[in-house]
């Protein structure tokens, strides 16, 4: 299922993010066999096909905090996950050190990247923990 990438290609490309992420070499090969499987061979992946995932997988609901999750995985802000956005952003949400996850909650909580945490941003905050939690 390498799709656009050859076998050796994406072996190449998983064992240089292996380098880079929190992954093994067969767990970066086996992330990007999904990418390949969800964009079904094209080279990104869209919101919508990554809110599904979001949905189905981690049983996220609300379109606020999905999108705030996306938006923290596109590093290049073009809309659409590469697939390096795709194994990084999902290094540090499943497996980051303690630093890159404040970091990366601080991300999707400054919804106007304005560098700080507004009363208005920390109030959708409390409402996402007591809807999402109560």
């Amino acid at each position: 299922m390498a799709g656009i990438l050859g076998r050796k290609q994406q072996a190449k490309l998983a064992e240089a993010m292996s380098k880079r992420s929190h992954f093994s070499k067969d767990e970066v090969d086996k992330l990007l066999d999904m990418y390949t499987a969800l964009t079904a061979g094209n080279s990104r992946l869209d919101r919508n096909k990554f809110r599904d995932v979001l949905h189905n997988t981690f049983d996220m609901t609300d379109d606020i905090l999905m999108d705030r999750v996306f938006r923290a995985f596109d590093k290049d802000m073009d809309s659409v996950l590469s697939q390096e956005e795709w194994v990084l952003g999902l290094s540090v949400f499943l497996r980051g050190t303690l630093e890159e996850r404040v970091a990366y909650c601080f991300n999707v909580y400054d919804m106007n990247n304005d560098g700080y945490i507004s009363r208005e941003e920390m109030f959708v905050i409390l409402f996402f923990f007591i809807f999402f939690f109560f």
